[in-house]
């Protein structure tokens, strides 16, 4: 289906849910993951944990702004069900975002799962694993896209056994974004040891939630 920016995203009928927002698929994944995430933290190097890969559209258009401000990306993206390569084929984001991406969009889902991908200044590492089932490594992450569907369609997701582990992946002063601003799921992140910071959100959303780990 396509979305009110023009770009499109896929819908899942018995979930009643769409991958990405109807208002927009890409102005959603630039307010939410790019703006008040990976350009929030402001730094050269930066190590990245998407928890619901899903189309791929986060990281492209990561690897975009990277090489627009010059970052090294390290980039983690977990998803348990992966999109057919047949679905991913019929999205037009590379006609929104830049012909010139088209290459790099193909070579992020044509990777094997589980091997790192380097291009340029970018490294994908793809992982078809559930999170409850994922070993958190040693090295941690900077900052967290949490774009899992939302808490009507995949509730335990957005609950504390998850959102545990998701703590335990970030380095301390690391960042979580996510389009989310339920309440209890707030509360989580609170009890959590978590700071919120409650911002506007992208078109069609009142509010996001932006999340920074002290300890």
């Amino acid at each position: 289906m396509t979305t009110g920016d023009g770009s499109a995203t896929i819908r899942i009928e018995e979930m009643d849910e769409n991958y990405h927002s109807h208002h927009g698929a890409i102005q959603e994944a630039e307010h939410v993951f790019l703006k008040n995430g990976l350009e929030f933290l402001n730094v050269e190097n930066v190590r990245i944990f998407e928890l619901g890969f899903g189309t791929g559209l986060n990281a492209l258009l990561t690897y975009k702004r990277a090489e627009e401000l010059g970052i090294q990306v390290d980039y983690f993206g977990l998803e348990a069900f992966p999109v057919d390569l047949d679905l991913i084929q019929q999205l037009n984001y590379t006609d929104k975002i830049g012909k010139e991406f088209e290459e790099v969009f193909s070579q992020m889902h044509k990777e094997d799962w589980n091997n790192c991908l380097s291009i340029n200044h970018f490294k994908l590492t793809k992982i078809d694993q559930k999170i409850q089932d994922y070993k958190i490594m040693d090295e941690k992450f900077d900052l967290i896209y949490l774009d899992a569907f939302g808490p009507r369609a995949q509730s335990e997701m957005w609950e504390l056994p998850v959102l545990e582990k998701v703590a335990n992946l970030l380095k301390e002063n690391g960042v979580l974004v996510t389009y989310c601003a339920q309440g209890q799921f707030k509360r989580h992140l609170k009890s959590l040891g978590f700071i919120l910071e409650r911002l506007p959100g992208p078109p069609g959303k009142r509010e996001m939630t932006r999340a920074t780990k002290l300890s």
